[in-house]
Formats: structure tokens, C-alpha cells, sequence
């Protein structure tokens, strides 16, 4: 048994989603043809590629990230041999996820003999992501230079994608990584931009105000996290790290 189903799913919305379809998608199953082996009657397709269509205009109202969804369903074992069955349940195993390689199991809860057993599927996620335009060595700072926009699968690795420029401008690269390779999670991280003992700026800033002051660092500086600041009257005080010389305290 092998079938390819595309869906259009946005955002987040679709892992939500997804789960029904997958389940829809299988519901052919409900009679095993042969007493040798399980085989899907192929008419259920078209109901079940209808259902999916509504299921997927119901979810793009959560559109976020355009994501293309395609369902690859494997085959089982040539060598199984299935006592027949009038009923075929596909359900998700604990601690599997519909992303990426995975795997959907079938059961027999009305037949002449209960078996279990487990169907390869591939789900991809095919959309816009940022790679990397040549190879880097760790310890790298990612500037727009370093990297492209193009057309990757989301669930090759289970590590998420890094889908906004913000969260990877500026950050360094935690490992060497090759020409092509989308940037995901796990492989940048944020830049220290200075040492504890280093001299700062100190933004504190409230509603309709805004107050500059010197001060020491007394813990390294990353931008986007926190460090202590000990002021010039001795008082130590924490901030969000904006940049190399400057840390922005929230009043």
C-alpha cells in the first residue's frame, strides 16, 4: 500500500490538525480483502482527500508560516500474514509525532484473530526557510551575508527551524555546518558581546522617560539575556543585553 497525499496546511494550525486527517486517511482499512494479507480497498481516496480538503480549509484561518504538507504512506511487510479482519483501527503510538519519519500502527479489533502491527510514513513540511549560502565554521556570528532564502523540509530534523531573521542575526554558529543546511535551533546560539568587568551603558527606561547611566558589568554580556550591572553609587542591578556597550533596565 502506498499513497501520496499533498495538503496545504498554515501555520501551526496543521499539528493540530493533522492527527484527524492522518486517521481519516487510513479509514479504508475497515476490510481486509484476503486472508493472507491486509490490503486497503482503494475507493476510500476520494472521500478521504475531500475530508482533508475541509479539514484544511477549516485550519488555514490559524495561517501563520505557508507550509506545504505532504504525506508519503509506506507499506507493510511483505512477509506478514494477517488473519482476515472487519475492522482495522489505525491509531498513533505513544510518543510518536506525525512529523518527519514516523509510523502508524493498525490493529484488528474485530476478527477472527487480534494482531497489531505498524505502517512507515514519511511527513514532510515543505517551505520558505533561511540556509546557509557556504560552510561555516563554529563560533561563527551570522550576518545576512551568510545566508539565503529557499525551499527546505521543516520535518528532516526534529529540531525547529529558525524562521525569523531576528532570532538569527548576530547569533553564533555552535558547530560547523555545510552549504544548503537550514538553520534550526540547535545549531546557533546567542553571542557574548562582553566580559564581566567591561564598562556599559545603562538605558533604564519607563513610560515618558528615559535615564542613561555608566556602569560596570559584573557577569559576561549576551545580547538578548540578562546581566548585573554594579552602578557608580555601588548598587547592582539587572538588564536585558541590547548590544556590546549597552544593557536596558525596565522600570
Amino acid at each position: 500500500m502506498s499513497e501520496h497525499t499533498t495538503l496545504t496546511l498554515l501555520g501551526r494550525g496543521w499539528r493540530r490538525m493533522l492527527a484527524v486527517p492522518m486517521v481519516a486517511l487510513l479509514l479504508g482499512l475497515g476490510t481486509v480483502a484476503q486472508a493472507q494479507m491486509a490490503a486497503a480497498d482503494p475507493d476510500y481516496l476520494g472521500p478521504t482527500r475531500r475530508w482533508l480538503d475541509q479539514a484544511v480549509a477549516e485550519a488555514q484561518s490559524a495561517a501563520a508560516t505557508p507550509l506545504r504538507m505532504e504525506v508519503h504512506v509506506g507499506a507493510l511487510d511483505s512477509r506478514l500474514r494477517l488473519a482476515p479482519c472487519a475492522r482495522v483501527e489505525p491509531y498513533l503510538p505513544p510518543g510518536t509525532r506525525l512529523w518527519g519519519r514516523s509510523r502508524l500502527g493498525l490493529r484488528c479489533v474485530d476478527g477472527v484473530g487480534r494482531w497489531n502491527v505498524f505502517l512507515p510514513i514519511t511527513i514532510k513540511a515543505v517551505g520558505q526557510a533561511w540556509v546557509l549560502r557556504r560552510d561555516v565554521a563554529p563560533g561563527t556570528v551570522l550576518g545576512p551575508e551568510d545566508v539565503m532564502e529557499a525551499e527546505v523540509d521543516w520535518a528532516e530534523d526534529p529540531s525547529p527551524v529558525v524562521a525569523d531573521a531576528a532570532q538569527w542575526v548576530g547569533q553564533v554558529t555552535v558547530r560547523a555546518l555545510g552549504t544548503g543546511q537550514a538553520l534550526r535551533q540547535n545549531m546557533v546560539r546567542p553571542a557574548q558581546v562582553f566580559q564581566a568587568g567591561a564598562q556599559v551603558r545603562v538605558v533604564a527606561q519607563g513610560t515618558g522617560f528615559q535615564i542613561m547611566a555608566d556602569g560596570q558589568a559584573i557577569s559576561p554580556g549576551i545580547v538578548g539575556q540578562l546581566a548585573r550591572v554594579r552602578m557608580d553609587n555601588g548598587r547592582v542591578m539587572s538588564g536585558t543585553v541590547l548590544d556590546a556597550r549597552t544593557v536596558k533596565l525596565e522600570m
